[in-house]
């Protein structure tokens, strides 16, 4: 995986300085070959927009994680990235890269955190999970474990990363589980392998993540307020009239039926948003929230 993520997109180890010509955008993948395809379209679509601006040519540049995806957009070899919110937001703190626009997917541009548990469970509120036993996507997930995170520290609930389903949490905690996928979430939760789940609002109505013969047997119990699906990121020091532009072209994009393949390519992309007061008040609740969970829960 290496290799292949050397080969297709590292360009080479320097840093930029100044206006360049070049256009690079970013994506924290453990796919390189995969996310490249889902790209390159768009920046495709974008750069010849560009040119008014001095930007001639497009690349991409994959990071292993987010520390590595901050660290270039630090170096400035990286200039625009997409996100999950709660990833934007952390790589906002590590690298000062600031929202450019909000991104919505196949129609939805916000969703919620759903926690929920079996019908005949005696839990009814998130207080009530204390001493129980909750499973969590992976600490990559906004809505699966950044917010659940952040809303149960909210009700005086602390939450506690168990090695196995089967340990005991603290009496006055929540022990928590990665299960990897929604999936695997609602299977936990049907089972009684765990007293709990949480995934998103757009799984929770997802056949494929909670299926309906599990559904009828489980029951919501908190909904988080809503935050952005996706984010566009550039780096703090992106001069002001490539990002200016890079925001119209965006924009743009979105009622051009010439970009339409490329948005449907680029994660099910529907549109994009600017930020406004509201929007930035929940992004400021989560960066907010990151760095509450780093310091009390991880």
């Amino acid at each position: 995986m290496a290799v292949l993520l050397l080969s297709l997109v590292l360009t080479p180890d320097v840093g930029r300085a100044g206006p360049s010509s070049v256009l690079v955008l970013g994506r924290i993948s453990d796919d390189p070959k995969s996310h490249y395809q889902q790209l390159q379209p768009l920046l495709d679509y974008v750069v010849p927009r560009m040119r008014d601006v001095g930007i001639t040519e497009g690349r991409i540049l994959m990071a292993r994680d987010p520390q590595q995806m901050a660290s270039y957009l630090r170096r400035g070899r990286v200039d625009w990235v997409t996100e999950t919110a709660g990833t934007a937001m952390a790589l906002g703190q590590r690298s000062g890269a600031r929202p450019l626009l909000l991104t919505e997917r196949s129609g939805v541009g916000s969703y919620q955190s759903i926690f929920f548990v079996r019908r005949d469970s005696p839990i009814r509120r998130l207080a009530d999970l204390k001493g129980r036993t909750l499973a969590l996507q992976s600490v990559q997930s906004t809505s699966a474990y950044l917010v659940p995170a952040m809303e149960l520290l909210d009700h005086g609930v602390h939450p506690q990363i168990l090695l196995t389903p089967q340990d005991a949490p603290a009496p006055d905690s929540v022990g928590y589980v990665f299960a990897r996928s929604e999936l695997n979430i609602s299977t936990y939760v049907h089972k009684g392998v765990v007293d709990g789940g949480v995934v998103s609002s757009i799984d929770w109505g997802r056949e494929t993540s909670v299926p309906a013969a599990f559904k009828r047997d489980l029951r919501v119990i908190h909904r988080s307020e809503p935050y952005p699906r996706a984010v566009e990121m550039v780096r703090a020091d992106l001069s002001s009239p490539v990002r200016q532009r890079l925001q119209e072209v965006l924009l743009q994009a979105s009622t051009d039926p010439q970009a339409a393949p490329a948005l449907k390519t680029f994660f099910g992309t529907t549109g994009f948003h600017r930020v406004d007061a509201g929007t930035q008040r929940r992004l400021d609740r989560l960066k907010a929230g990151l760095m509450r969970v780093r310091m009390d829960v991880e």
